[in-house]
C-alpha cells in the first residue's frame, strides 16, 4: 500500500495502481523476479507493449482506464471518441486552463503532474532513490564533471504513475541545451521497484539536459523511463528562447520519472514538501503547482563602509 500526501486536504491517501497486485509479483517474489530479469525489464517487452498500444485494437480499453481511474475528461483537449489508439491517449494534451502556470516569477513550478519528493543540500556521491537506497550522480549523466556541479544542491524527483498528464514542461524561462541520450533497462519506477532493486535511475533509459533559466540558474533536467515506456519523446527545439509553461516532450505508455537537479544556493523547496519527503512520503502535485521558489543572493557588503 502506498501513501501519498495530499496538500490541498492535508490528509493522506492510498495510491490505485495500474496493474499494482503484478508489480507485487514482479518485484517481491521469486518467480516474478525471474520473469522481471529475464523478459520485463528488457526493451523487447516495452516495444511489444507500445506496439500494441499504437495500434487500433488498445482503443477498446481506454472507456475502462479513463472509469476506473477517475480521469477528468473535460480538462483534455480531446473527446474521448477522438483518440485513435491507447498511446495517442495516454500521451493526451491537455486545456491550458487546466494546469496554469500563472504564478509569480520567484516561484518554483512543478514540471508535471505526479508524486513529488525533495531534498536539499545533497551528497552526489549519495542521492536517495528511496529511503535506505542510493545512487551517484555520476552514474546516473556517465559524467563525473557534470556531476560535481551539483553537490551540495537541491534534488527533485517526480514520479509519474500510468494514469497521470503524461506530458511534462518548462517551469521557468530561459533556454534548453540538446538532450543527452542514456540507453539502459526498464524497471518500474514504483517504490515497490525502487526499494528493491538499487540504482534503477542509473540502470534505466534516460535523457538529461542542461537549462539555463531565468531565476534558478543551470538547471539538471533528467527523463527517466520505466517499464512499457516505448519512448521518450522531446518537442522542444534545442537552444530557443523557451517560455514558463511550453512544454518540453512527454512519455509514451507507463510508468515514468522527472528527476531535476538545482545548484547550491539557488531553490528554496517548500518547507511541508520537505517534511513529507523526510517522514518518507510523496506530496501529490499538479503540473504548474508552487513547490518552492527562488532563492536570493546575499548582497555584498563593502568591508570598509560596513
Amino acid at each position: 500500500m502506498i501513501k501519498i500526501y495530499n496538500r490541498k486536504t492535508g490528509e493522506y491517501e492510498v495510491e490505485k495502481v495500474a496493474g499494482g497486485s503484478l508489480l507485487n509479483a514482479l518485484y517481491t517474489t521469486r518467480t516474478g523476479k525471474l520473469g522481471l530479469e529475464l523478459l520485463v525489464k528488457r526493451k523487447i517487452y516495452s516495444a511489444l507493449t507500445g506496439f500494441f498500444c499504437d495500434t487500433g485494437l488498445s482503443r477498446r480499453s481506454i472507456p475502462g482506464f479513463v472509469r476506473n481511474f477517475s480521469i477528468d475528461m473535460e480538462e483534455c483537449q480531446n473527446k474521448l471518441e477522438d483518440f485513435k489508439n491507447f498511446n495517442d491517449f495516454f500521451a493526451r494534451r491537455l486545456k491550458k486552463a487546466a494546469r496554469p502556470f500563472d504564478k509569480p516569477e520567484e516561484y518554483l513550478l512543478s514540471p508535471g503532474d505526479g508524486r513529488l519528493q525533495a531534498w536539499e543540500d545533497i551528497d552526489s556521491d549519495k542521492v536517495l532513490q528511496i529511503k535506505g537506497m542510493s545512487y551517484k550522480l555520476a552514474g546516473l549523466l556517465q559524467n563525473t564533471e557534470l556531476a560535481g556541479e551539483f553537490d551540495g544542491g537541491t534534488y527533485i524527483i517526480l514520479r509519474l504513475c500510468p494514469v497521470d498528464y503524461h506530458r511534462f514542461h518548462f517551469f521557468d524561462g530561459g533556454v534548453c541545451g540538446e538532450p543527452t541520450r542514456v540507453r539502459g533497462e526498464y524497471y518500474s519506477v514504483n517504490p515497490v521497484a525502487l526499494g528493491t532493486i538499487p540504482e534503477v535511475f542509473c540502470r534505466n533509459k534516460r535523457e538529461y539536459s542542461i537549462y539555463s533559466t531565468d531565476n534558478f540558474g543551470e538547471v539538471l533536467y533528467v527523463e527517466v523511463g520505466a517499464t512499457s515506456v516505448g519512448s521518450i519523446i522531446q518537442t522542444y527545439t534545442p537552444g530557443s528562447r523557451l517560455e514558463r509553461g511550453d512544454e518540453k516532450g512527454y512519455f509514451k505508455f507507463g510508468g515514468s520519472t522527472v528527476l531535476l537537479f538545482f545548484k547550491r544556493g539557488k531553490v528554496l523547496i517548500d518547507k511541508e514538501i520537505l517534511e513529507q519527503t523526510a517522514a518518507g512520503f510523496e506530496t501529490r502535485v499538479m503540473a504548474g503547482d508552487a513547490i518552492g521558489r527562488a532563492q536570493k543572493e546575499k548582497p555584498v557588503t563593502d568591508e570598509k563602509n560596513g
